[in-house]
């Protein structure tokens, strides 16, 4: 079969999308979808397909139940993140004893420090004592192992801990192309769950958690 000029310039473009697509682990931007049950429940979920919906112990499901969600967030986040500077909102009434070391430490590490302040509000209220069931200590809610892995001596000290926080945050928003939901997905479930997922996981806690985070991170925008 004789190709055209215009056939051959098309297969060209569809061999090289194929080849692109072979080397991008994750999606650029994930897509989140919402279902809401009866008694007024909300899930998240990035595969809504009835498979998962059996693992988060939901009813029988199409992708037809599910919704697409878009979260109010500046999609001009998904390059480089905002220079730092940020905003009060209300309550919890001590936030902003700890505007002037946020500033400080995310000028050093290039982390725009609305985010940092959204995952101290989702982690820990800014409860600088604040301990987990699993162990998890301080304002970013640094897990022992974590801990160790950044040099954090004293994890209930607040400036310590924001300092290990945001380093092991701006580590995973670099192993994530500067996708901040999926850096705010590993910084919960783990970069290996968000890495075998391809995207962000299934898991009731991360998917509310990543959708938490990004509501305060708008809030403290705007």
């Amino acid at each position: 079969m004789k190709l055209t000029a215009g056939t051959s310039r098309y297969l060209l473009f569809a061999v090289t999308l194929i080849v692109m697509s072979a080397f991008l682990p994750f999606p650029l931007r994930a897509e989140i979808f919402k279902y809401v049950e009866k008694d007024g429940s909300v899930h998240y979920t990035n595969t809504p397909t009835y498979a998962q919906s059996k693992a988060v112990n939901l009813p029988p499901l199409t992708q037809a139940n599910f919704r697409k969600y878009f979260p109010t967030y500046n999609t001009t986040s998904y390059g480089r993140l905002r220079s730092p500077g940020f905003y009060r909102t209300s309550n919890p009434a001590n936030q902003a004893a700890y505007d002037r070391n946020i500033k400080q430490i995310c000028g050093l590490y290039g982390v725009d420090c609305n985010l940092v302040k959204a995952v101290i509000r989702a982690e820990s209220g800014f409860n600088p004592a604040a301990v987990s069931p699993k162990g998890a200590k301080g304002l970013m809610q640094l897990m022992p192992g974590t801990s160790r892995d950044l040099g954090v001596i004293d994890p209930l000290d607040p400036r310590e801990n924001i300092d290990g926080g945001a380093r092991y945050l701006r580590r995973m928003l670099d192993m994530f192309g500067n996708n901040p939901m999926l850096a705010l997905a590993a910084y919960n479930a783990g970069p290996e769950a968000v890495i075998a997922w391809g995207g962000i996981p299934p898991y009731d806690e991360t998917q509310v958690y990543v959708k938490k985070v990004m509501d305060f991170y708008d809030r403290y925008r705007y």
